[in-house]
């Protein structure tokens, strides 16, 4: 996995935070710096360290899947991918309080970085460079909630469903090519 695959999976990953981060900034009366702040520190950090955490599990089991790493990664970036094709085409929008407390944003911050966790596990098998690709995910996730906080206080819910399309998309594209590049197409 090159440099451009690991800034699109990341890319991809920051898109449920930055979803979050909308409809947070929706919830604001005003934009609030210090909480947009907590917010993208919150996600970043989280969506950081659960790739690792995957990776770290991804190495301690390779040696029993190295075979079929290729058709795990495939399956694992398809499903996550697919979840948020479903999310975006919801109706729904999940309305959030404004408030950044830990009790309020742990859970939050674990719900949409579990696929980075599973995206961790697939980094194991292609041999990523997983110090960048951890600060990657974290800074790029970082940027993304900042702006999704700013962009739903000022804009409203207008490009939250586009963002959990794309993402989508992205990791959908990225599980396909690993698949096919493992399989000899190109």
């Amino acid at each position: 996995m090159g440099i451009i695959e690991i800034l699109l999976t990341s890319l991809g990953l920051a898109m449920d935070a930055f979803a979050v981060a909308v409809c947070k900034g929706l919830s604001m009366k005003k934009f609030d710096k210090k909480k947009s702040l907590i917010i993208g520190i919150y996600f970043g950090v989280f969506q950081g360290l659960m790739p690792l955490i995957g990776y770290l599990l991804g190495t301690t089991f390779q040696s029993l899947i190295t075979s079929i790493d290729h058709w795990i990664a495939f399956i694992l970036l398809g499903f996550i991918g697919g979840n948020m094709l479903k999310e975006g085409l919801s109706k729904e929008c999940e309305k959030n309080n404004d408030k950044v407390d830990f009790k309020t944003m742990l859970p939050l911050a674990i719900a949409t970085s579990i696929d980075a966790l599973a995206v961790g596990i697939t980094f194991a098998f292609l041999k990523v460079n997983i110090v960048f690709a951890v600060l990657s995910i974290g800074i790029i996730t970082f940027v993304m909630s900042y702006i999704g906080v700013k962009i739903g206080n000022k804009f409203g819910n207008k490009y939250e469903k586009k963002a959990q399309l794309l993402g989508g998309i992205i990791l959908i594209l990225i599980g396909t090519k690993i698949l096919l590049e493992h399989l000899g197409v190109f």
